[in-house]
């Protein structure tokens, strides 16, 4: 496990959460590397719409 990941609790409905560990499958992906697949899409798709989001070393490891 990479050492600069910050694990996180996130809870699903079950019917979603199986879905997505469906297309996982299908991708041949772990849940775990379906879900950094998603949230990555995610970011770049509103980066591309609204421009970078920029995130200071301290925030990223702020609670």
């Amino acid at each position: 496990m990479s050492k600069n990941k910050i694990q996180t609790g996130i809870r699903f409905e079950p019917e979603l959460l199986y879905k997505i560990a469906y297309i996982a499958k299908q991708n041949k992906r772990s849940l775990n590397a379906q879900l950094e697949f998603l949230a990555l899409t995610c970011v770049k798709d509103y980066e591309n719409e609204n421009g970078k989001i920029d995130v200071s070393e301290d925030e990223l490891y702020s609670k």
